[in-house]
C-alpha cells in the first residue's frame, strides 16, 4: 500500500497539481519497512509518468492555452519555450526543479519532442533527484 501511495504522490507532484512526494518518501524511509531501491524506482516511475501527462498536455492541448483552466500561464510557457529552443532537450534535466520543471515538460510536448527521448531524459532527472534525497537521508540520519 505504501508503494502505491508513493507512486500516486509522485505522479501528482510531477503534474501541474501542487503536491509533494519527497515528504512521503522520507517518511517511508524513516519507517524502514520498505525496500529503499524499490521506493526510488516507484517514485521515479510515478514522477516520470506525471511528466508524460504534462508532455501529452503540451502536445495535444496547446490550442487551449488561452483558456482560463489551462494549467500553465502564458508567460511561463513562453519562458520555457525560449529555454527549450535555446538549450534543446538538455533543459529537461532541470525537470526535477520546483516551479520551472513542470512547465518545461509541457513545453517538450508543445515543441513536439519525441516521447522516448523525453521519457529517458526526464527519468534520469527525476530519478537523480530521488537518489540524492535518499543519499542525503542516509548520510545525515
Amino acid at each position: 500500500m505504501s508503494y502505491l501511495l508513493l507512486f500516486l504522490s509522485a505522479l501528482l507532484a510531477a503534474t501541474l497539481i501542487p503536491a509533494q512526494s519527497e515528504a512521503l518518501l522520507v517518511s517511508l524511509m524513516l519507517q524502514g519497512e520498505a525496500v529503499l531501491w524499490l521506493l526510488l524506482v516507484v517514485a521515479t516511475l510515478g514522477n516520470t509518468l506525471g511528466s508524460v501527462i504534462n508532455w501529452w498536455l503540451g502536445r495535444y492541448l496547446e490550442h487551449f492555452q488561452s483558456k482560463r483552466w489551462f494549467p500553465v500561464k502564458a508567460a511561463s510557457l513562453a519562458r520555457a519555450q525560449q529555454w527549450f529552443q535555446r538549450y534543446g532537450w538538455g533543459v529537461l534535466l532541470l525537470s526535477w526543479l520546483p516551479v520551472i520543471g513542470d512547465p518545461l515538460t509541457v513545453v517538450a510536448g508543445v515543441m513536439r519532442m519525441r516521447l522516448l527521448p523525453f521519457v529517458l531524459v526526464v527519468a534520469v532527472a527525476k530519478g537523480g533527484r530521488y537518489g540524492v534525497l535518499a543519499w542525503a537521508f542516509l548520510l545525515f540520519r
